[in-house]
Order: C-alpha cells, then sequence, then structure tokens
C-alpha cells in the first residue's frame, strides 16, 4: 500500500509534468475541496483550473515533501514556458488514498531579487 507522500507524488508527476489527467478518479474525490480563492470546489472545479494551467507548460521541480496523519505538504518550484518561475506550498488533506482538500500559497520569483543569501530554495 502506497503512503500518502507516494500518491501525492505520483500525482504531482502524472498531473503537473506530463500534464496527464486520464486517472484522475484514481487521485481524487468528486468533493475534493478547495482553499485556493481562483479555483472551485470539486474535481470539476480542479479540472477546469487545469485545463488553462497546462497551457502555461508547466514544469515542476519537488523540493520536499512532509507526510503527517492524513496530510501532505509539498513545497516546489514551477516553472513555465514564458519564464516566469513561482515557488509554492501545496497542503493537502488525503482520504482513503485519495485528495480530499488542497490549500495552497504561491510566489511568483522571476526576477525578484533575493536579498537573503540562503537563495530561494
Amino acid at each position: 500500500m502506497k503512503s500518502n507522500k507516494e500518491i501525492v507524488a505520483e500525482f504531482y508527476e502524472k498531473a503537473f509534468n506530463n500534464w496527464d489527467l486520464s486517472e484522475i478518479d484514481d487521485y481524487m474525490w468528486d468533493d475534493y475541496r478547495q482553499h485556493s480563492p481562483e479555483v472551485a470546489d470539486g474535481k470539476e472545479g480542479f479540472l477546469e483550473f487545469f485545463r488553462g494551467f497546462i497551457s502555461l507548460k508547466p514544469h515542476v521541480e519537488i523540493c520536499k515533501m512532509i507526510e503527517e496523519d492524513d496530510l501532505v505538504c509539498v513545497f516546489f518550484k514551477c516553472t513555465f514556458e514564458s519564464g516566469v518561475i513561482a515557488k509554492v506550498f501545496d497542503l493537502y488533506r488525503l482520504r482513503d488514498g485519495k485528495l480530499a482538500e488542497h490549500w495552497d500559497c504561491t510566489m511568483r520569483i522571476d526576477n525578484m531579487e533575493c536579498k537573503c543569501p540562503n537563495g530561494q530554495f
């Protein structure tokens, strides 16, 4: 049996790097609850968002994943074909091995000067 962290990592590779949602029913509940203001609730809300998102041709590089109980946090770099770069924290709650709820925090960082010596990632 896969861990919640493994399920989320697999979902990211298929959806966000291969732009393939042919197995979305295996990863997400129909009543998927969304806390991102630009994305509607439910699997259909996610699919609507995703169509626009993949048109930007994103590539995701996961920097860190943390799992605790039914929660998985993903910190990643998202680079779009246009050169736009964002750093993102996604937090998921899983129920019975599928995505049930989502929160995020996103910051565009291309052309942003980093004032600390630690870098963005």
